[in-house]
């Protein structure tokens, strides 16, 4: 694990927490490589029964990838190999062995939001945010399979509500949407969050094993969608984007 990173094991729970509090816990590669291992190392120990997933601090759970490791993608290759990454991370979190648990505080945006809805169970602050704002910031989008993933929880609608209007909805909307399934007060979360988890801890794993796998076996495969990422990633909008958003200024976007 990185500096960027806790994992700990209190019990017969696991404990992940993106621990960037001062960034609003933007994510780095290697941070989505520390959730990746985690996820792996829950799963690998017999008296783990459960994973609990949060950021430091009541700003944000995760506020979305770092755009400074955005500078690394010099070419096509480059973009497609980042979203391959993502979809392995993603996967890891939804294949995980025992349940997952997202506890959020705070914003969570774009890949914060996207590892969220891979979680098992998600509950939120009431005074959280979330959404997919990349179309007002960055110009990019999304693997395919991580947009199968979010049609298959909200609906193709709501998925096209998020993207198209790049809003941030707050916690009453997200548990309307199905993002959410509880919502508790902002002082709340930790002890409600842990309490959650012991339940779902206690009941039996062979029958949540097979209930998630039986729920990732009835979504349809889907292709790669790498023309899509490259046409984003390659962009010149994508690199306006990226300008703007350290620059503090508003993107002007030219559809090329």
């Amino acid at each position: 694990m990185s500096d960027s990173t806790i994992f700990e094991t209190r019990g017969d729970i696991a404990h992940f927490i993106f621990n960037r509090p001062q960034a609003r816990n933007a994510l780095t590669f290697q941070m989505y490589e520390d959730l990746r291992e985690a996820c792996d190392r829950a799963g690998a120990d017999p008296g783990v029964k459960a994973l609990l997933i949060y950021g430091a601090g009541d700003k944000a759970f995760a506020s979305g990838t770092d755009i400074a490791e955005f500078r690394a993608l010099q070419s096509a290759q480059d973009a497609v190999d980042y979203e391959i990454k993502i979809e392995r991370v993603l996967s890891t979190v939804e294949q995980c062995r025992v349940p997952t648990i997202a506890a959020i505080a705070g914003a969570c945006t774009g890949g914060g939001a996207a590892i969220a809805a891979c979680c098992d169970l998600r509950l939120a602050a009431r005074g959280a945010k979330f959404g997919f704002p990349i179309a007002r910031t960055l110009g990019n989008c999304l693997s395919v399979a991580n947009y199968a993933r979010l049609a298959a929880l909200i609906g193709p609608a709501r998925v096209k509500d998020l993207f198209f209007t790049a809003r941030l909805i707050d916690a009453e909307e997200a548990k309307m949407f199905g993002l959410v399934g509880e919502i508790v007060a902002d002082e709340e979360l930790p002890g409600r969050a842990e309490s959650l988890a012991r339940t779902v801890a206690g009941h039996a794993p062979l029958t949540l094993r097979a209930t998630k796998e039986a729920l990732a076996r009835l979504r349809p495969p889907v292709g790669t969608g790498e023309d899509l990422v490259v046409m984003c990633y390659r962009s010149a909008d994508f690199q306006e984007g990226m300008e703007a958003f350290l620059a503090k200024r508003q993107p002007q976007w030219r559809g090329e």
